[in-house]
């Protein structure tokens, strides 16, 4: 059983952030969102894993994750020159696939629920493909399943006007060989891409075993910058455990779930978990408040600051309002002018110079 991960597309959703990095690399309580996908493949005890990288962010990717060794997987990268669909991706993956079954993972999901119950129906029930749906409230942006009165999957559409049904494609598809002909049997649809849903809708029409599963737990897609806050959020509830490895003088404030990385400093501030501060930050006079996330080599100084996500090497001083609901990007400097607004909301991408007038 092989694992193939997208970690291509150009994420529009997550201009300006996305014109200098991947989406999948953004953090979440300070890890990328792709890693959390390839924890959860390696613990359903999948370990050759395939990434589909693209030209723009695909060095990025390969740098920051590596060959594997650190998840205890063996990764290859495999390079998708356009974003021509999911089907196309798994196309291109055929060297690396050969006659393996395999998991379809979508590098920017973070799933609740573990993926080994679905590995395991899907190898005992000898499936062609099983997929994981969930219910949405707006099923448009999404593959979209239509199943009859048996519970039967009888029609996928792939981002419908008008959708038979909210249930909405997670992101997660177990395939057998079978998909291979499928894919090299459809079109390129009328944005030009080839879509997985056609591929999935040939398997159905030529009787091959296609199976659901309903999600259990929480599913996000992160594509925005409201999804990544609301995923740091959930993150740092579920997951988050107290550890202080940096410095915290006497005239500090420290409650609920922190965690402290090595060589920060935390001097007369207050931190109210929970909150996640990576290696070597200053934070000085300064409050950070819950679901905050602090990547490594970040300076905070007179600040208030709560329900963000601030990227390394940031700097962020004298900003005498408090900031939430923003997602400050990499090497960002923020300053207060004379003169200042009544509010503040950002979204920074990387290497953006703020002055607060």
């Amino acid at each position: 059983m092989k694992a193939l991960i997208l970690s291509g597309g150009k994420g529009k959703r997550l201009r300006p952030f996305t014109y200098t990095g991947a989406k999948q690399l953004v953090p979440v309580a300070n890890k990328p969102i792709l890693w959390y996908g390839i924890e959860s493949i390696v613990a359903a005890g999948i370990r050759d894993i395939g990434i589909v990288i693209s030209p723009e962010t695909g060095e990025e990717v390969k740098a920051k994750t590596g060959n594997g060794d650190r998840f205890g997987a063996d990764i290859q990268y495999i390079l998708q020159s356009e974003p021509l669909g999911l089907a196309h991706a798994v196309a291109i993956a055929q060297q690396f696939l050969q006659d393996s079954p395999f998991l379809l993972f979508l590098g920017d999901t973070l799933l609740q629920s573990p993926l080994e119950p679905l590995l395991t129906k899907f190898q005992q029930q000898q499936l062609d493909s099983l997929l994981l749906l969930c219910e949405v409230n707006d099923p448009r942006a999404f593959g979209v399943a239509k199943i009859d009165e048996n519970g039967k999957l009888v029609q996928m559409l792939e981002k419908p006007k008008d959708p038979p049904s909210n249930l909405a494609l997670v992101g997660v598809y177990f395939f057998n060989t079978s998909i291979h002909a499928a894919i090299a049997s459809i079109h390129p649809s009328a944005r030009g891409e080839l879509e997985i849903t056609d591929a999935i809708q040939y398997l159905i029409d030529t009787n091959k075993k296609v199976e659901v599963s309903m999600l259990q737990g929480w599913w996000l897609d992160t594509g925005r910058k409201d999804d990544i806050l609301s995923a740091n959020q959930i993150i740092l509830d579920d997951l988050l455990t107290s550890q202080n490895l940096g410095e915290v003088d006497s005239t500090s404030s420290i409650s609920g779930r922190v965690q402290i990385g090595i060589g920060s400093k935390i001097i007369n501030s207050k931190i109210r978990g929970p909150v996640i501060i990576g290696a070597n930050c200053h934070i000085e006079q300064a409050y950070v408040g819950p679901y905050t996330s602090v990547s490594d080599h970040v300076t905070i100084i007179d600040t208030e600051i709560e329900h963000s996500v601030i990227l390394n090497d940031t700097v962020i001083t004298d900003i005498h309002q408090r900031i939430v609901d923003s997602l400050i990007g990499q090497r960002v400097s923020m300053k207060v002018s004379p003169k200042r607004p009544q509010a503040l909301r950002f979204m920074l991408g990387d290497d953006s110079q703020v002055e607060i007038m």
